[in-house]
């Protein structure tokens, strides 16, 4: 008889966390719905690289991988940006806390599958391009959460956007560049303005392959 794993019932309760925690939100924002957010990004960006600027990402394990980033964070709360990079000893105390989360939620799978998904729940087991995009699509998600607080006439997110902004400027990464030029804009965009078509400069419409 195989043994019951308490394994998704478990992370699903990381819709529960809140982020943004040390400030007011507008709108406010879980991991899970978080998760998604860097996930999808995550995949837009790998497809970027590989289309425009010679990757071999696979978008498919990168997205994967973003959405079990912060998974870890249904044992150990959200940190916030400025505790968790305070001091170097806080950095290195919160992520070594952070495997040991990892590891716990892993050795709740059954053992046959525990090594597949410490392949894209663990991030020292991910190669360095594939932390660099999800640490980027994690950034762009912030930036973006940024945006919408601001607009609902929030000024506790000054400061952060200023601080996302220059963490994007230092990643120098251009599928982040081509990223905030083409699909970033419309995130300001209210659903009447999308659809029709936000006065936005019109792409060449996307069409179907035939058999």
């Amino acid at each position: 008889m195989n043994v019951r794993s308490h394994f998704f019932a478990y992370i699903n309760k990381i819709r529960w966390v809140q982020r943004w925690g040390l400030k007011r939100n507008t709108i406010p924002e879980n991991v899970m719905e978080h998760s998604w957010d860097v996930a999808t990004i995550c995949h837009a960006l790998a497809l970027i690289r590989n289309r425009f600027y010679g990757g071999s990402i696979d978008p498919c394990r990168l997205a994967t991988a973003a959405l079990y980033h912060d998974v870890s964070e249904v044992i150990t709360g959200d940190m916030p940006t400025p505790i968790k990079y305070h001091s170097t000893d806080i950095r290195d105390a919160y992520k070594s806390i952070e495997r040991a989360a990892g590891a716990e939620l892993i050795n709740l799978l059954p053992a046959e599958l525990q090594d597949d998904f410490a392949e894209v729940m663990l991030e020292d087991n991910l190669p360095e391009d594939y932390r660099q995009l999800i640490k980027a699509a994690d950034t762009l998600s912030a930036y973006l959460k940024c945006q919408v607080e601001l607009k609902a006439g929030n000024g506790e997110f000054d400061q952060a956007k200023r601080y996302v902004e220059a963490r994007l400027k230092e990643a120098a990464l251009p599928e982040v560049d081509y990223f905030l030029e083409i699909f970033a804009p419309s995130y300001q965009l209210t659903l009447d303005e999308l659809m029709n078509d936000g006065n936005i400069e019109p792409h060449e419409p996307f069409v179907l392959k035939g058999e």
